[in-house]
């Protein structure tokens, strides 16, 4: 049965706290180096992928995917990028459209559901012929991608394609949404819509016959960003049901490869039904793991080799995988 009933997860005692264990990953850490060559990669739809490689003379790759508004400069994916680097694999800070500094052309861009960009880019990686084994590590927005693309490949998903771990996801996206948009998450939520923003205007700049928006009154949340924007751009009906079709919780029963989903209990971003229990208990591949503390892609954890606990875990759940 993969529901873990203990976790190995301790916050230091002064970050304990959930906001100060979130906070402090995004304000303080500071990494060795990890050195990127970015290459773009040109899209079938035309568009672009800027992907930045961390690679040595490695045959096993892993994919890091970020969160909402992040990018692969976050130190949470350099951090994982450099702990499986030191284990002998490459790695790749994969950018989602519009989110490694540059708009991206097209109209649509990415969400919560969005899986073509990284189906696409890891049959193109394998392609290459150069790697034998793939792992996927998403956080947050790209964790819930990930646990989507696992349930919807199933079975079809590539051979190298060994394993999978994610952390914080809201896997339940219509409840998660009630409590991020609750006054605890306000100061997260004002963040989030100054950066989404500036990029719905510079959309409908671009595309004033196709994206019509009242500049006087942009969003001041993700239900309105995504009745505005999300939904229509990307062929949903409205936010609800974009939300509804783009759980992973839907999709976990379909999982066919090893994939361990870490969520912390006072994660303030996530709902009750983003902590699938009945689910692992009975799921023959889908590890759920539930630490106390951690906050949202917090897991901070003080050691000589400046590894985060997050970094830790992820090594030792694809090396055992």
């Amino acid at each position: 049965m993969p529901l873990l009933t203990t976790s190995t997860y301790h916050a230091p005692r002064l970050l304990r706290p959930a906001h100060f264990n979130t906070v402090y990953p995004a304000m303080f850490r500071r990494l060795p180096e990890v050195r990127y060559l970015r290459e773009r990669w040109e899209t079938p739809d035309g568009d672009f992928l800027d992907l930045d490689w961390a690679r040595g003379q490695n045959d096993r790759l892993l994919i890091a995917v970020h969160g909402l508004e992040g990018s692969s400069q976050r130190s949470y994916i350099k951090g994982m990028i450099r702990a499986f680097g030191q284990k002998g694999w490459d790695g790749l800070g994969f950018n989602f459209r519009s989110c490694s500094g540059e708009l991206n052309r097209c109209l649509h861009s990415y969400h919560m559901g969005a899986t073509a960009d990284l189906d696409w880019l890891i049959r193109k990686v394998l392609d290459q012929g150069r790697y034998r084994q793939i792992a996927l590590v998403g956080f947050s927005l790209g964790g819930n991608v990930v646990l989507k693309y696992l349930g919807e490949r199933g079975d079809d998903l590539p051979g190298e394609v060994r394993s999978a771990v994610t952390f914080s996801v809201p896997c339940h996206l219509t409840s998660a949404n009630l409590e991020i948009h609750s006054r605890k998450n306000r100061l997260y939520m004002r963040r989030f819509m100054d950066s989404l923003n500036p990029k719905l205007v510079a959309k409908a700049r671009r595309f004033p016959d196709r994206l019509q928006i009242d500049r006087s009154r942009l969003p001041r949340n993700f239900y309105e960003y995504d009745e505005i924007f999300t939904a229509p751009v990307h062929g949903f009906a409205n936010a609800a049901e974009y939300w509804d079709r783009s759980s992973s919780i839907h999709y976990l029963p379909e999982i066919k490869r090893p994939t361990l989903l870490v969520n912390a209990l006072d994660d303030t971003f996530l709902s009750r039904e983003s902590y699938p229990y009945d689910l692992a208990r009975q799921h023959r591949y889908l590890f759920l793991e539930t630490p106390a503390n951690g906050g949202h892609v917090g897991f901070v954890s003080f050691n000589d080799r400046r590894h985060y606990w997050s970094e830790r875990r992820a090594v030792e759940f694809v090396l055992a995988s």
